[in-house]
């Protein structure tokens, strides 16, 4: 079965053939312009915003699964398909089984997505129209260089190297690399996450630039020859060459370095016959003392598709003077045969935009991925937020951490990020740890605030450390939290004022002992007890450990969902929510969140520091890749012993010390929750001074010819 195009002139339908904050934020449009919308979905998805959102959803095994989402739009009766970005919005393949099922595919033709799809293609075409690109060497597809001849091909271009999949994006499978010794092991993990991740292992190697800022500038090319660029968006604060925050325009680039940028973006999407909307990166290197700084860019890539920070350039782009545009509404419009109903002239901005990607992941930790229930989610009213989650979904290790997006504009950068501290502020989601706060102390880096910006800047001079201890606040909320558990119509057991263990007494008021915990924090021991001299309901004092008792006050929201305190003279306002699965409690505030859980009051506590047991567990939920270890095998400190991927990231998990593998708990693509057990490892004991050496332990010399 197919169908027959529509013209701009009839109604259409689209499928949104993918899922999360981009399916929502494509539906949000299809609604305004009066088109119909169909969503696909998984099991896991079945009960997702973005399956809700739209006019009909249909149930497919997966979002790669091509020929399932061209029989489902052939189904739906659906006219058009809008890849949004990632799973299949750079598959040629797909755009071409949408067009021969009769389908228009909302993007470039498949000519122009293999062209630019390729990294070591789209570098050769963009050279042939003039524009600037990096030196380095590829390998051929299906040919890999040996050792040798890749060592040698890089002595010739010279140190320090990046090496990157060609096939792909995103930050996957990049490693950067200053040294002939890392050389064939980064190569060789290289190679192996662009498989996972693209199918591909080929690489493509460019010179490193040092300090580097990554500069975008986004293209619309309508099929009857007209091409505009809309102005750049600096990336440059990146982890795990991954974005975290974007803004639009570059606080870098001068009207004249824009307009030569703009050119050579422009000339990109001309080489390869592109419609739609794009994306071509530079990497930029700026240079020069005091006054406008001389500007250098290379071309990185071009994304044949709609990109996550997207929203900045819509902020600011103002078209003959009005500010604010829809690219998903300009790509359909594009993909329906109209013309662009401006031209480049027609092109200003105004004002300054930021986004900030809301991450499950855990800063602290090295930005290692989480997951976990939605047990409550509030979201500031100030800002856009485009999201892909709801108070009730869980977040697992399936897809990309990303959950949200939140954006500011201000008529100057200043004001943009004052209102994104306080956005992010507002932004507590609870259940699941998230990069909120540690986005709250990255715009608020001196270097940030100075627009100094480099890909590097979290790696090589981060942020402020989140605080090593938890705030007294906290503990003295917590603790109250659940002393109102205890009192008359709370969740206590029993009604019996002398059943319950709320320091109520004939006399006078006793204090309550309450022992919390949160995740890599001391414990604390929190007393309360009713504050009889206040005389108001709510009154307590708090002692949190040895300290002096202070005055405090707590209540809840009707529904629960919020515990008000003052405490120590300031009133703040907590989300609150109850995990069932684990029994722990979440209080946030501020951007942060805290999941604190009881501990029986005769609990010894945890000694961190003690010995550990030689169990090496795994630091996130995920799929085992890798078991490169046996029993019996002897390793040194930092050897590693497992390989766990989640959210497309790969992660090695090191011996903590030197000694012998008694145990491997985990096989290669097993699914693991976090702090699962993986391999064990019994130390090496001491020997005596006299005793001779044992042959089955690396002595120091080994130990030194394997160190890196």
């Amino acid at each position: 079965m197919t169908t027959t195009p529509r013209t701009s002139h009839s109604p259409a339908t689209v499928l949104v053939a993918n899922r999360g904050e981009i399916a929502l934020r494509i539906i949000r449009t299809l609604k305004r312009m009066g088109i119909g919308s169909v969503a696909v979905h998984t099991d896991a998805d079945a009960g997702a915003p973005h399956t809700l959102a739209a006019d009909l959803a249909l149930r497919v095994d997966g979002y790669l699964d091509s020929g399932a989402i061209v029989a489902a739009a052939l189904e739906s009766g659906a006219s058009m398909v809008h890849p949004g970005y990632g799973f299949l919005s750079e598959n040629a393949g797909f755009a071409r089984a949408c067009a021969g099922a009769g389908l228009v595919f909302v993007g470039p033709p498949a000519s122009a997505i293999e062209a630019m799809g390729d990294k070591i293609r789209a570098k050769d075409t963009v050279a042939a129209a003039g524009v600037p690109v990096l030196g380095g060497f590829a390998e051929k597809p299906g040919q890999p260089l040996d050792d040798d001849a890749l060592l040698h091909a890089a002595a010739e271009t010279g140190y320090p190297l990046l090496l990157k999949p060609s096939a792909g994006g995103g930050g996957k499978g990049m490693r950067a690399v200053h040294s002939p010794d890392d050389l064939v092991a980064a190569a060789a993990a290289a190679r192996r996450e662009a498989l996972a991740s693209f199918g591909d292992p080929t690489l493509l190697v460019e010179r490193l630039v040092r300090r580097p800022r990554h500069i975008e500038v986004q293209v619309l090319a309508d099929g009857h020859g007209n091409v505009v660029h809309l102005g750049e968006r600096e990336c440059s604060l990146q982890r795990r060459h991954q974005k975290v925050v974007e803004e639009a325009p570059s606080p870098l680039l001068t009207a004249a370095q824009r307009e030569a940028m703009g050119g050579a973006a422009v000339a990109a999407a001309r080489s390869c016959g592109y419609t739609g909307a794009g994306t071509v990166e530079f990497i930029a290197e700026a240079s020069g003392g005091d006054g406008e700084p001389e500007l250098s860019f290379s071309f990185l890539e071009m994304n044949t598709r709609l990109q996550v920070e997207h929203p900045v350039t819509e902020e600011v782009v103002a078209i003959r003077g009005g500010r604010g545009i829809d690219l998903v509404e300009l790509q359909v419009r594009i993909a329906l045969g109209d013309p662009l109903p401006f031209g480049q002239e027609d092109v200003s901005w105004q004002g300054h935009a930021v986004e900030s990607r809301i991450y499950a992941e855990d800063a602290d930790r090295g930005f290692l991925p989480t997951g976990g229930p939605v047990l409550a989610l509030s979201e500031p009213s100030g800002a856009r937020v485009d999201s892909g989650v709801a108070a009730g979904g869980e977040v697992t290790s399936a897809f990309d951490p990303m959950l949200a997006k939140v954006i500011t504009w201000g008529p100057d950068r200043a004001e943009a990020l004052r209102r994104m501290d306080a956005a992010l502020g507002a932004y507590v989601l609870l259940g699941c740890v998230t990069n909120t706060a540690f986005l709250r102390r990255l715009l608020r880096h001196p270097r940030v605030a100075a627009g100094d910006l480099s890909t590097d800047l979290i790696e090589t001079d981060p942020p402020e450390p989140a605080p090593g201890a938890l705030p007294e606040h906290v503990y003295a909320a917590a603790a109250l939290d659940h002393q109102l558990d205890l009192e008359p119509g709370g969740a206590g057991p029993s009604a019996d004022r002398f059943a319950t263990p709320d320091g109520w007494r004939m006399g006078g008021p006793a204090w309550t002992p309450w022992r919390l915990r949160a995740p890599r924090h001391d414990s604390a021991v929190v007393r309360v007890r009713r504050d009889g001299a206040a005389g108001a309901p709510g009154a307590y004092l708090v002692r949190v450990d040895d300290g002096a008792p202070v005055a405090a006050t707590a209540r809840r929201s009707a529904d629960g969902s919020c515990l008000t305190v003052t405490h120590a003279g300031r009133t703040r306002t907590y989300a609150r929510a109850d995990d069932p699965a684990t029994g722990h409690r979440w209080l946030g505030a501020g951007g942060t969140a805290w999941t604190l859980h009881e501990e029986p009051v005769a609990a010894a506590l945890r000694d961190d520091d003690a010995a550990v047991d030689g169990t090496v567990r795994s630091p996130m939920p995920g799929t085992v890749l890798a078991v490169p270890v046996e029993v019996g095998q002897a390793v040194l400190a930092g050897t590693p012993l497992a390989v766990v991927e989640a959210m497309k990231m790969e992660h090695s998990v090191p011996s903590p010390f030197d000694g012998t593998v008694t145990g491997v708990a985990v096989r290669p693509g097993a699914s693991v929750p976090m702090d699962a057990p993986l391999v064990t490892v019994e130390p090496v004991r001491a020997e005596p001074a006299d005793a001779p050496p044992d042959p089955s332990v690396p002595t120091p010399a080994t130990r030194e010819e394997h160190t890196p």
